[in-house]
């Protein structure tokens, strides 16, 4: 029986050898932890604590501003050494807590202990998810709040919930190694969710190359005839919501539509193992999966390892680096992004540090030409654009002929760039025209509200 996916997509080299199957090293930071207010969508959490409190592992030191945002808890005990503007891990400045590690880990009163979610309802069930801070754990996910997900309009409506294990991106094996070792945490987390959705079948989707995670989970749920393992044919990118919804059930998603108007809900594996720990252990998110690798590291790895720890520790721990790396990437090397400077924490939204002892994109560019029209990059679209013609009307600032091509579509998965023969930029061009469209509208929205306010 062929595996299921998507049209279009490819398959660029996995780089996964480096760390598949390398048991998970649970690891705890010795230096300062640094928790940035903005790790997920909506507005920065509002800090409950200041200079010179003392704080404890679990303890609430940001509170959500509202239902799209999320609490920071933290995630080691000790002092709040300072609240003030840092570089980030998304390579913007904002404000962050900082707190001086006693290297204690002090566990808050009630973290840790256990909860039948059966004894629970639907809203304590929530309740538990969004104390805990919990958000999208996924590579590349915008870090939407977990309890916004799974609170749909219409829950009655929802009749599949699809726990995303493909983990397509090159190189990363956090989540692969989680799926493995700790299927329990997953399945957890997915019946739990399941609670919440009484017409809907559980489909744990998992990139058919993870042998040892498929077999892992299957294990796991053994028995239960709500739940399903659905091996997915190995190509980037598998994972976007998109891609994931038509391959699982064979439905089309258009630009204007979100996974709930189908009839799905979408989360991450590493997601769901957060909220069994959230809802069955009273553990908030304090630590998550991350994968330590590329050829310049000396011991390429998967960790479990605390929110807001140095990247530059946890890169040590790898064993640091065995040759001077040309470039430096957090989170995968299609939607991930090159850093500079490794002093940044460890955030919610990313989980992979990659180091390469050659530039990808510096070998590429001493070979860019001109594009010949060959349509490989319309063949490898996951949403079917034309990035040929974006391009072409990008380049003039042609901004509405773009958006009448759906430009806006793109999913920045970074395909077409891959498999252009010209190695031309066209992820990066697209970026920057959704973000200049993004702006121009809003600037052209402000205006029409002073014009609005001037007549009244």
């Amino acid at each position: 029986m062929a595996l299921k996916s998507f049209r279009g997509g490819v398959r660029p080299a996995g780089g996964k050898e480096l760390t598949r199957g390398k048991p998970i090293q649970f690891y705890l930071p010795k230096g300062d932890l640094v928790f940035p207010l903005s790790q997920h969508t909506g507005k920065p959490a509002i800090p409950v604590v200041k200079k010179g409190d003392p704080v404890l592992a679990g303890q609430v030191i940001a509170k959500a501003d509202g239902y799209n945002s999320a609490n920071i808890i933290s995630s080691g005990s000790g002092k709040v050494k300072a609240i003030e503007a840092r570089m980030t891990t998304a390579g913007v400045v904002d404000r962050c807590i900082v707190i001086e590690n006693d290297g204690q880990f002090t566990l808050a009163e009630g973290i840790g202990t256990p909860c039948n979610y059966q004894d629970l309802t639907d809203k304590e069930i929530i309740q538990k998810i969004m104390d805990a801070g919990v958000i999208g754990l996924g590579q590349g996910v915008t870090g939407v709040p977990t309890h916004v997900k799974l609170t749909p309009a219409h829950p009655e409506d929802i009749d599949y919930f699809i726990a995303n294990g493909s983990e397509c991106e090159p190189y990363i094996t956090c989540d692969e190694q989680l799926m493995a070792e700790k299927p329990e945490w997953v399945v957890g987390g997915l019946k739990i969710a399941l609670r919440l959705f009484p017409e809907a079948k559980g489909v744990i989707a998992i990139e058919a190359d993870k042998k040892d995670a498929i077999e892992a989970i299957s294990s796991e749920i053994k028995g239960n005839g709500r739940i399903e393992v659905m091996p997915l044919k190995v190509k980037y990118p598998q994972g976007s919501e998109r891609n994931l919804v038509h391959a699982v059930t064979g439905r089309k998603m258009a630009s204007d539509d979100t996974p709930e108007n189908l009839g799905c809900v979408i989360n991450n594996v590493t997601t769901l193992a957060a909220v069994y720990h959230a809802v069955c252990m009273n553990e908030p998110l304090m630590e998550k999966g991350f994968t330590v690798t590329g050829d310049a590291v000396a011991n390429p790895g998967n960790f479990m390892v605390k929110l807001g720890t140095n990247l530059r520790e946890l890169l040590e721990a790898a064993g640091g680096l065995k040759a001077e790396p040309k470039k430096v990437i957090i989170g995968g090397p299609m939607m991930g992004m090159a850093i500079t400077n490794l002093d940044r924490p460890v955030a919610k939204p990313y989980n992979a540090l990659i180091c390469l002892t050659e530039d990808p994109v510096e070998k590429a560019d001493g070979q860019l030409t001109h594009c010949i029209r060959c349509g490989r990059c319309a063949r490898a679209c996951p949403v079917g654009l034309v990035p040929q013609m974006l391009a072409f009307y990008a380049e003039r600032k042609d901004y509405d002929r773009y958006i009448k091509l759906h430009g806006l579509d793109c999913l920045g998965c970074g395909a077409c760039t891959y498999i252009c023969p010209a190695k031309r930029p066209l992820m990066q061009l697209f970026k920057l025209t959704k973000g200049t469209i993004a702006h121009n509208e809003a600037v052209q929205a402000a205006k029409n509200a002073e014009k609005e306010a001037a007549t009244v």
